[in-house]
């Protein structure tokens, strides 16, 4: 198939027929030049998947006229900002860019209230702000707000669609951009869809996956692995009211939808242009792996997945190219670097670093995170990680299996192991986690927790030690110091930067006790965030105390950090320290400075073999975390317990 010159002639036909009169002369001009641009990469993409279809060209040009009524919607100053990024499409590899995620009611607790907490958000250093999913979705259970039952409606205890608006546009005053949820491999069951599929709608059926029995989603259990299998075991949930089964990944109440369907990528495509235009600068693709399904196959990480976000990519660029995809794809790290690209998702979680991070702290190693850094840490130049610590979900060990045999490590057992240290089970661990998605079957589980208590301060204030307290502070500011200097995208997790403590609440809840990854979903409040702005709370409460040490110590890194362009668009080196229980990178970028960077991942100190200092060619060097200097001779370089160094030289 010519795909260049059947692409031409679809598309003159569709202009042709295509009535812009809605539109200014020069945003019709805007639009005709970005649909020339993009629309053979959409064209090649959608006829790829859905070209057999004897509608695909009525969709097609149906989803066109979708992107007019788009870019009709967009705004005067979101237009401005499509402009402002086109001309630095690579704005977010900048050393400036520090991310913070966060649950609108954990933080506001409403939309209002967030126009208060723009100072704090400012002293952090916060350049975007990823609101947690804020839609409207069922009462009690909502899978934390994934399950969606209206994208263009505010969860009505948060506040309004107009209100997401002012505060987009109160952020954006303060140079702050928002993230948003995409949301889109599934809908709650309370979602119009959803609901008109209930009411025996046939066309709102073919929206999700439906069977009459259990012969084709037993063909397909086969392979699939199961999600949540502490709340029920498989990936059907039986629906009485139309007596179907319907393919439920998540949970019985989240419908994944039927991308086999043109109408429903249409769809999905007219809720991300409104989101779009509410005046976000990326949205998260949640789930993005699980969107294909192949009969036969784990219906994980499908071709086409990849084909379908390349082109939800395409129309964005045609409509609002100052937005960009951040990938979620939890998933075997091979697999997710093949969702990073300038066309599919410019940005994308890091689990792999925030697995293994977690891992050496509880092995004192850093051999498994080295030897998988060095194999799947590059990621195109026009692309950038966004590397975290925590997350609003839960740790899963999703190193490779093939890199842990070369280093004669047994997988499995790891892995029980890494459960077994941080939800405390292990002798002499210092964590305090809590198992989650514990198999019934096999044992198997994640592990949930707060930043402080999975480092060890929650059961150091339980017994008052300072030397303890002091280790665990030290491991939580090692975590994010390298988040914050290897490459890419920091992204801070609300509460962790004042180092909050599990919250056990959540049990006496009936509609969140079953998940226990509310215990890291922690409220911060207003009494916190005076303390650590104000810096005048009583200097005997050990907890506010604590949660200043933190404060200070994470925004002074990120303060250094945008102060230095080596932080930012540069190329990363993983290293071999020579020692097993440090971890070491070098920073380069094109000015000619190197920043060399280097870590001791245990509780003594420890000595890194001077050679290491070649990798800068022996330069002069000071450290930017303190008073530090080399002149590159050195024999060996001595790190203190949970020391973090960030080695600089002068450009050349």
């Amino acid at each position: 198939m010519n795909y260049a010159a059947d692409s031409k002639q679809c598309l003159e036909r569709i202009v042709e027929s295509l009535d812009l009169s809605m539109l200014s002369k020069r945003d019709s001009a805007l639009f005709l030049k970005r649909l020339d641009q993009h629309f053979p990469a959409l064209f090649e993409r959608y006829t790829t998947v859905y070209g057999h279809q004897f509608d695909c060209y009525y969709h097609l040009q149906k989803l066109v006229e979708l992107l007019r009524d788009g870019t009709k919607s967009r705004k005067a100053k979101l237009k401005q900002q499509d402009t402002a990024k086109e001309k630095n499409p690579l704005w977010y590899r900048s050393e400036e860019q520090v991310g913070m995620a966060c649950y609108v009611d954990l933080i506001g607790p409403t939309l209002k209230d967030l126009h208060q907490k723009i100072p704090y958000f400012k002293a952090l250093g916060v350049t975007y702000v990823h609101l947690m999913p804020l839609y409207a979705s069922p009462e009690g259970d909502s899978d934390g707000g994934y399950a969606v039952s209206d994208y263009r409606k505010v969860n009505p205890s948060l506040g309004t669609m107009k209100e997401l608006e002012a505060l987009s546009t109160a952020l954006l005053d303060e140079g702050i951009d928002l993230v948003l949820d995409f949301v889109f491999n599934h809908t709650s069951d309370e979602h119009p869809w959803a609901k008109a599929a209930l009411d025996g709608e046939k066309n709102y059926q073919n929206f999700y996956y439906l069977f009459d029995d259990r012969t084709v989603p037993d063909l397909y259990e086969q392979h699939l692995r199961e999600i949540f299998p502490q709340v029920r075991r498989g990936s059907f949930t039986f629906n009485e009211t139309i007596q179907k089964w319907v393919w439920t990944t998540f949970n019985s109440f989240q419908w994944d939808l039927n991308y086999s369907n043109p109408a429903v990528f249409n769809a999905i495509v007219g809720e991300m242009l409104f989101l779009a235009n509410i005046g976000c600068a990326g949205l998260r693709l949640d789930a993005l792996a699980f969107i294909w399904k192949d009969l036969g196959t784990d219906c994980e990480n499908q071709p086409n997945a990849h084909r379908l976000i390349q082109a939800f990519n395409a129309c964005l660029q045609i409509v609002a190219p100052a937005v960009v995809f951040k990938s979620e794809a939890i998933v075997h790290p091979d697999e997710v670097l093949k969702y990073i690209h300038q066309d599919e998702c410019q940005l994308s979680y890091n689990p792999l670093l925030m697995a293994l991070l977690w891992n050496s702290l509880a092995t004192r190693k850093t051999r498994l995170l080295t030897r998988s850094l060095k194999k799947s840490f590059s990621i195109p130049q026009n692309t950038t990680w966004v590397n975290y610590v925590r997350c609003h979900d839960d740790i899963g060990w999703t190193f490779d299996d093939g890199v842990a045999h070369e280093l004669a490590m047994n997988p499995h057992d790891h892995r029980f192991f890494l459960n077994q240290f941080f939800t405390g089970r292990f002798d002499g661990s210092f964590a305090s986690g809590v198992p989650f998605a514990e198999n019934p079957s096999n044992g198997d589980c994640r592990v949930c927790g707060s930043l402080a208590s999975l480092c060890g301060l929650e059961k150091a204030l339980i017994i008052l030690d300072p030397a303890e307290i002091e280790l665990a502070i030290k491991r939580m500011l090692l975590l994010y110091g390298i988040t914050f200097s290897i490459g890419g995208i920091p992204l801070l997790y609300s509460s962790d930067e004042l180092g909050l403590l599990n919250d056990y609440s959540y049990r006496e809840d009936p509609s969140k006790k079953h998940d226990d990854r509310w215990v890291n979903r922690i409220a911060v409040t207003n009494e916190q965030i005076a303390n650590v702005l104000n810096q005048k709370a009583d200097p005997a409460d050990l907890r506010h105390a604590c949660q200043r040490t933190v404060f200070n110590g994470l925004t002074n890194m990120l303060a250094i950090r945008k102060q230095n362009a080596i932080f930012g668009d540069a190329n990363t080196q993983i290293l071999d320290t020579g020692n097993v229980h440090c971890f070491g990178f070098v920073r380069y970028n094109r000015a000619g400075e190197k920043l060399l960077g280097l870590c001791n991942f245990s509780e003594q100190q420890q000595n890194i073999s001077g050679d290491i200092l070649t990798m800068v060619q022996r330069c002069a060097m000071k450290d930017l975390l303190s008073d530090g200097q080399l002149t590159g001779k050195e024999n060996t370089l001595t790190l203190e317990p949970y020391q973090l160094s960030w080695w600089i030289t002068d450009a050349k």
